[in-house]
C-alpha cells in the first residue's frame, strides 16, 4: 500500500468558529484555492497524511461537525440538512467563496446535501464513499448491530492500516470519542438510517463538475451507491480505488488525493 509521508512544514490552527445556532472546531493549513474537507461519522484524526497532502496544494478547512470531536452538540439538531446548513453558514461566515467541496463517507452525504441547495455555489464536488442514497441491493452496515471499534475495523481492507493509525487496542480516550460520535450519528441520521429518500430527486439540480470515488473493498456503503451518484449528478464521473475499504483517506492517502488534486485543477 502507498502511504503519503505527512508534511513537516504543514502548519495546522485550530479555532472556535461561531456560526448561528453552535460553534464548530475548524482546523485549517495550506495556501491556494479554497477546500471543505468533511470527515466520516467516527470523526477524525487531529492529523492525516490525507490533509496534508491537500494542504500542500490548497487552503484546506477542516471543521469537526456538530457533536463531534470537540464541536459543540445543539440540542436543537436533529437532521444531517441541519448539519448542511451550518456549513452554508459557516462559509458565508467566513467569506469563502469558489470552494472545492470534498464529502468522506458521511461528510459525503453532508456535501450532497449542501450542492443540492446551492447548485452553483461549489467549483468542485467530490464524494468518497458517501452515504445519503439508499442501496437497491445491497445496505448501508448497520453501526448499531456491532462494537464502535468492529465498526471502524470494517470500514479497512488492511486490518494493518487500522492499526497503524489507531494501534491494535486503541487508547480509551479514542474509544470514548467513536461512542460520542455515534451517538450524535444515531441522532440525526437514524430514521432512515443513513439516507434521505429526497436526496436522489435533489441531485440532478447540482451543476458542479463532481467526482464519485469509492474503495472496492467497501464494506459500510455499496459499491452500487456510488455508481448510483454517478448516475444521478450531471456532471460526474466514477472512479474505483482498488485495494481499500471505506475510510479511503486512511487507507490509500495518496492514491485519493492524487484523484482529487488533478480534478479539482481542472479548468
Amino acid at each position: 500500500m502507498s502511504r503519503v509521508t505527512p508534511a513537516t512544514d504543514t502548519v495546522w490552527t485550530t479555532e472556535d468558529a461561531r456560526v448561528p445556532g453552535l460553534t464548530l472546531r475548524l482546523r485549517k493549513a495550506g495556501a491556494g484555492a479554497a477546500m471543505l474537507v468533511l470527515g466520516h461519522d467516527i470523526g477524525t484524526l487531529e492529523r492525516l497524511p490525507f490533509y496534508d497532502a491537500l494542504a500542500r496544494q490548497f487552503s484546506v478547512y477542516v471543521p469537526s461537525h456538530p457533536g463531534y470531536d470537540g464541536s459543540e452538540r445543539p440540542g436543537w439538531m436533529r437532521g444531517v440538512r441541519d448539519v448542511a446548513v451550518a456549513y452554508q453558514q459557516l462559509l458565508a461566515s467566513a467569506g469563502v467563496n469558489n470552494v472545492a467541496l470534498v464529502g468522506l463517507g458521511f461528510g459525503g452525504w453532508i456535501a450532497a446535501e449542501m450542492a443540492t441547495m446551492s447548485p452553483q455555489a461549489f467549483r468542485r464536488l467530490v464524494l468518497v464513499g458517501a452515504m445519503g442514497v439508499k442501496p437497491v441491493r445491497g445496505e448501508i452496515l448497520d453501526q448499531a448491530l456491532m462494537s464502535y471499534i468492529d465498526y471502524v475495523r470494517a470500514g479497512f481492507e488492511d486490518q494493518g492500516a487500522f492499526d497503524r493509525l489507531f494501534g491494535a487496542d486503541p487508547p480509551t480516550t479514542l474509544l470514548e470519542q467513536w461512542d460520542l460520535n455515534r451517538e450524535m450519528t444515531f441522532r440525526i441520521a437514524w430514521k432512515p438510517y443513513m439516507y434521505n429518500p429526497t436526496l436522489p430527486h435533489l441531485l440532478g439540480g447540482v451543476r458542479a463538475p463532481a467526482l464519485v470515488v469509492w474503495g472496492r473493498g467497501d464494506k459500510i456503503v455499496p459499491l452500487e451507491c456510488g455508481e448510483a451518484y454517478a448516475r444521478m449528478l450531471p456532471q460526474s464521473r466514477l472512479a474505483v480505488v482498488e485495494q481499500s475499504g471505506h475510510f479511503v483517506d486512511m487507507e490509500r492517502p495518496e492514491a485519493l488525493a492524487r484523484l482529487i488534486t488533478e480534478f479539482v485543477a481542472q479548468s
